[in-house]
């Protein structure tokens, strides 16, 4: 069966908030437009950025400033050469002449709602001079190649719920916003996948397919677009069971640096043709191309799922429970901690699911099956959790009660947003470590972080060694900043020494270019570089993400 589905507009609660409380309007391209704007050009274009995330727990504070003069039609950083405001301004009116007036903005508050958000860790005081909306990958191939042209960099940005920094622009250039490329292109129901522009947030997937009985069993964000979770390799709480983003890509179409057109592979769920394109593109950030249309696996549906929660002692005793569980091959879905510090803010919040929470190191379990499967592997989960010092352990019984234990795991993140006091930025970020030495690595990076005086929480996906951390801090102030340097460092230091990883699930971004230096090595970031360089020799796509040139 084949089926045409189209999908309205998603748009992410931080860029929501960030539009209202803006009253933003979309002041679009014209040549007057760009007229008035040129002269903004200045002689001395500094662009002092600030990297919150593990990044800078390993190169410092970095203030970095490119200048250059008029008429210097290029800015050149390490041999790379980009043009300028004016002349990045000139290409923006050839797109807005090639689609169209309507695809493109130079608001100011379009390009602030393109270049920040709240729930990001890194962040860039340069921003793109424009934002375009491309309709398809036609129109995609236009926007590559007049950038090609003009020097132009290209950030592409979906659900704007990254969140180390993918969607800054060091060296300003053009956000590609790919929210209105929201179709799903064509739903094979007896092959069991699904065709998608990155536009498609997939919530809304689910609940467009749920009568077929298929879902793609991720859970990111409910923000979160599939362009970008296909680009960052993104995971979620279900990836103990149904494993990462790149375990549900068949294939993509993706639109090079130069305007090229390419498609990874066909359709079948197993391949041995050549090179595998398909995992070259997905986690490589936007930096190798951008990617415009999407072939999905999907998984059948579950007859039943069910949540349980526990409270424990200490977050050490909760993390050692959740390993051991792991290792007696219960087939559980997921496996979430919330320490105490997060059970509180979700209280201070108001709650979640119409109930108040106890305030001590929580686990989270989800579990998936038949009734019986799920009722027995609960029956285990809640011996062991007993035996490792577990408490208050309950389970649903309804639907809603799955709703209801979950939703304090689904609101973490927008319950610390909320409680943060202004003029404070949150770091957030994470790594993964393998199982046995989750317990260790997690209870040394709580102890340090709460150290600092500051608010500090853990949350995270134990039941597959991955973990974050969140401190709240003032940037202007040396001595928390120094302190939450030194802290990030250890951590991801110790996640190396570990034979772990810098970056479980959320890339690398602008945030954690030197922990992926010190997790592979020179070596293995030279091969990176020569790949980048293939595909995109002049790094218009994404630069200032993953690596520098």
């Amino acid at each position: 069966m084949h089926r045409l589905l189209r999908l309205r507009p998603t748009i992410s609660p931080s860029t929501r908030i960030a539009v209202q409380r803006s009253g933003t309007r979309s002041t679009r391209y014209t040549s007057d437009h760009a007229a008035r704007q040129g002269p903004r050009l200045q002689s001395g274009f500094a662009t002092p950025w600030f990297s919150a995330a593990v990044g800078a727990g390993l190169s410092g504070l970095a203030f970095t400033s490119w200048q250059f003069t008029q008429p210097s039609p290029v800015i050149e950083k390490q041999g790379v050469r980009y043009a300028d405001r004016e002349t990045m301004l000139k290409g923006v009116k050839a797109i807005a002449d090639a689609l169209g007036p309507d695809t493109v903005t130079t608001d100011e508050d379009d390009i602030e709602v393109h270049s920040y958000s709240e729930v990001s860790t890194s962040h860039c005081a340069a921003k793109p001079v424009a934002v375009v909306t491309p309709r398809n990958t036609e129109d995609v191939s236009v926007i590559a190649r007049i950038c090609s042209e003009y020097k132009i960099p290209m950030i592409p940005f979906a659900g704007g719920s990254s969140v180390e920094g993918h969607f800054t622009a060091p060296y300003s250039g053009l956000s590609i916003d790919f929210s209105q490329m929201n179709q799903i292109v064509a739903f094979h129901e007896e092959d069991m996948d699904v065709v998608v522009q990155p536009g498609v947030n997939w919530v809304d997937l689910n609940n467009t397919i749920k009568q077929s009985g298929l879902w793609l069993p991720m859970d990111p964000s409910p923000t979160a677009l599939i362009g970008g979770m296909v680009a960052t390799n993104c995971s979620g709480t279900n990836a103990v069971r149904y494993g990462t983003m790149k375990d549900w890509v068949v294939n993509l179409t993706v639109v090079l640096a130069d305007g090229s057109i390419i498609k990874t592979r066909h359709r079948p769920r197993k391949t041995s043709a050549g090179y595998n394109l398909t995992g070259l593109f997905t986690g490589s950030e936007g930096t190798l191309g951008m990617i415009t249309e999407i072939t999905l696996k999907l998984a059948p549906t579950p007859e039943k799922q069910s949540v349980a929660v526990a409270t424990f002692p200490t977050v050490r005793d909760a993390v050692a429970c959740a390993s051991k569980i792991m290792r007696q091959g219960i087939p559980i879905a997921a496996v979430e901690l919330m320490d105490e510090v997060q059970m509180g803010v979700i209280n201070k919040n108001g709650g979640s699911g119409g109930r108040m929470w106890e305030e001590k190191p929580t686990l989270l379990f989800k579990f998936s099956g038949s009734t019986q499967s799920i009722a027995e592997d609960i029956t285990k989960v809640e011996k062991i959790s007993a035996q490792g010092g577990g408490s208050a352990f309950e389970f649903a019984k309804t639907e809603q009660d799955m709703h209801n234990l979950w939703s304090a795991r689904k609101e973490a993140v927008w319950a610390m947003c909320a409680q943060r006091p202004e003029g404070t930025q949150i770091w957030s970020t994470d790594v993964a470590v393998p199982l046995s030495r989750m317990p260790e690595i997690i209870d040394l990076s709580k102890k340090e972080s709460s150290a600092l005086g500051l608010f500090s929480s853990v949350l995270g996906h134990v039941g597959d060694g991955n973990f974050h951390q969140a401190v709240m801090y003032d940037p202007n102030n040396p001595a928390q900043t120094q302190a939450v340097r030194d802290c990030v460092k250890k951590m991801v230091h110790r996640a190396v020494e570990m034979e772990g990883t810098v970056s479980g699930e959320h890339g690398i971004g602008l945030g954690k270019k030197d922990c992926l230096l010190e997790e592979l090595g020179p070596e293995t970031i030279a091969v990176m570089r020569t790949l980048k360089r293939s595909l995109d020799p002049h790094f218009l796509m994404n630069p200032g993400k993953v690596f520098e040139s």
